[in-house]
C-alpha cells in the first residue's frame, strides 16, 4: 500500500511539473499586466553572445516569472498568506489598513527635499522677478493618515513640511494638511478624491488672492475604479467609485496640450474608460498644459508646477484665473519653459506630493 501511495505521489508531481512546463510553452502570453499596469517581459533572443555574457539567463528568469501560468492567482495566494498566515505587516512594500491600500513611504530623505528646493530655486532664478509671487504647498501622501495607526513605519510629516518650507524660503508656504484625512483619498489608489478637495482648492486660491466659484456639479463615472495599489496588493478588495466635478467655468474654458500639440478636454472620457481612469483628469501625465478661461478676471494668471495630484485639483482653480499653465518637470526640462510660458506678472505655485518630494530624482 505504501508503495502504491508513493507511486501515486510521484505521478502527481510529474504531471504537475510537465503540465506546468507545457502550459509555459503553449499557453498564450499576455504582453501587458492590467493588474500591475506594466508591460510584461518577453522571451529574450537566443544568441551565443547573450548566453556567453549571462544576459540570456538573466532576461529569461524575468520572462519566466512574468509568463508563469495563472500568475495573478499565485500572486493573490501569496499576498493572502503573507498577511493572514505569516502576519507580515506588508507584502512587497504594500499594505492594507482599514480597507485602504497604501505603499510604505519611509524614511524621510532630507537630501531629496533639498534637491527639490534647488530645482524650484533654479526655475525662480531663471524666469521670475519681483513682479512674481511664489508659493509652495505640500500634499501629504495617504500614509500620513494610515501608517502610524496601523503599526507601519512612517515619516514625520510635520518635519517634512517644515524642512521643505525652510529649504524653499523664496516661496510663501500654504499648509493644507489640516484639511485632509484618510477618506479624502481613494482606497485602492495613490491620489486624492476630487469631490473632497474643494476646500483645499479654496484655501490655495484665497492664499494667492483669487476667488473661486463654489457652484459645482458632481458626476459619477459609470465604471469601477481599480487604482494603482489594487494590482500591487494582489488582494480581492472592492473597487473605488470615481467622481468628478463640473461648473460653468470648466464648461467654457479651453485646454491645450503642448506636449502633443492638440486641444484636450478638462475631463478625458476616453481615458476614463482606459487602464487608469484617473488619467481622465486633464489627460493624465502631460508635461505642459494651458487652460484659458474667458470668464475670469483678465490678467489673473497662475503657473502651477505639479505632479499627478495637480491634475484633479487644477480644474477646481479654473474659475479664479484667466489662464492656468500646468508644468510637470518630471517630463520637461525647466530650460525649455521660456519658449512656451510668459512668466511676466504671473503667480507661481509649486504644489507637490510627499511621494515626489521624497524621490525628487524624478525631476529634471
Amino acid at each position: 500500500m505504501a508503495g502504491k501511495r508513493g507511486f501515486a505521489v510521484c505521478m502527481v508531481f510529474i504531471l504537475l511539473l510537465y503540465g506546468g512546463f507545457l502550459l509555459c510553452l503553449f499557453k498564450p502570453k499576455p504582453g501587458y499586466s492590467d493588474s500591475e499596469r506594466r508591460r510584461l517581459a518577453v522571451m529574450p533572443e537566443f544568441s551565443a553572445d547573450s548566453v556567453w555574457s549571462g544576459r540570456f539567463m538573466s532576461d529569461f528568469e524575468e520572462y519566466a516569472v512574468d509568463a508563469f501560468p495563472f500568475r495573478d492567482r499565485f500572486r493573490t495566494a501569496k499576498a493572502l498568506a503573507a498577511g493572514g498566515v505569516f502576519l507580515k505587516k506588508d507584502n512587497n512594500g504594500v499594505y492594507v489598513a482599514d480597507g485602504f491600500i497604501s505603499a510604505l513611504e519611509y524614511p524621510l530623505d532630507t537630501a531629496s527635499l533639498k534637491r527639490a528646493a534647488e530645482r524650484f530655486r533654479y526655475i525662480c532664478g531663471k524666469y521670475l522677478n519681483d513682479g512674481n509671487r511664489v508659493f509652495l504647498s505640500v500634499i501629504p501622501d495617504k500614509n500620513c493618515f494610515l501608517a502610524a495607526g496601523s503599526g507601519r513605519l512612517f515619516m514625520d510629516y510635520a518635519a517634512l513640511e517644515s524642512r521643505m518650507a525652510g529649504e524653499a524660503d523664496f516661496a510663501e508656504y500654504i499648509g493644507i494638511s489640516d484639511l485632509l484625512e484618510r477618506d479624502d483619498y481613494y482606497r485602492t489608489d495613490t491620489h486624492w478624491r476630487q469631490e473632497r478637495i474643494a476646500d483645499v482648492a479654496n484655501r490655495l486660491a484665497q492664499s494667492m488672492g483669487a476667488e473661486l466659484s463654489q457652484d459645482y456639479r458632481i458626476h459619477t463615472l459609470e465604471r469601477d475604479f481599480y487604482g494603482v495599489y489594487y494590482g500591487q496588493a494582489a488582494l480581492p478588495l472592492a473597487p473605488d467609485t470615481l467622481q468628478y466635478m463640473t461648473g460653468e467655468d470648466m464648461d467654457n474654458c479651453s485646454v491645450y496640450d503642448w506636449q502633443n500639440g492638440k486641444e484636450i478636454p478638462v475631463y478625458d472620457m476616453e481615458r476614463a474608460q482606459g487602464r487608469d481612469p484617473y488619467e481622465m483628469f486633464l489627460s493624465g501625465p502631460v508635461s505642459l498644459i494651458t487652460i484659458d478661461n474667458p470668464e475670469a478676471p483678465a490678467g489673473k494668471r497662475l503657473v502651477l508646477f505639479r505632479d499627478s495630484f495637480g491634475s484633479s485639483l487644477a480644474p477646481l482653480l479654473i474659475s479664479g484665473y484667466s489662464r492656468i499653465t500646468l508644468v510637470d518637470i518630471r517630463y520637461i526640462h525647466p530650460d525649455s519653459l521660456g519658449r512656451f510660458i510668459d512668466f511676466e506678472g504671473c503667480d507661481v505655485l509649486f504644489l507637490y506630493s510627499t511621494l515626489v518630494l521624497n524621490h525628487s530624482d524624478t525631476m529634471k
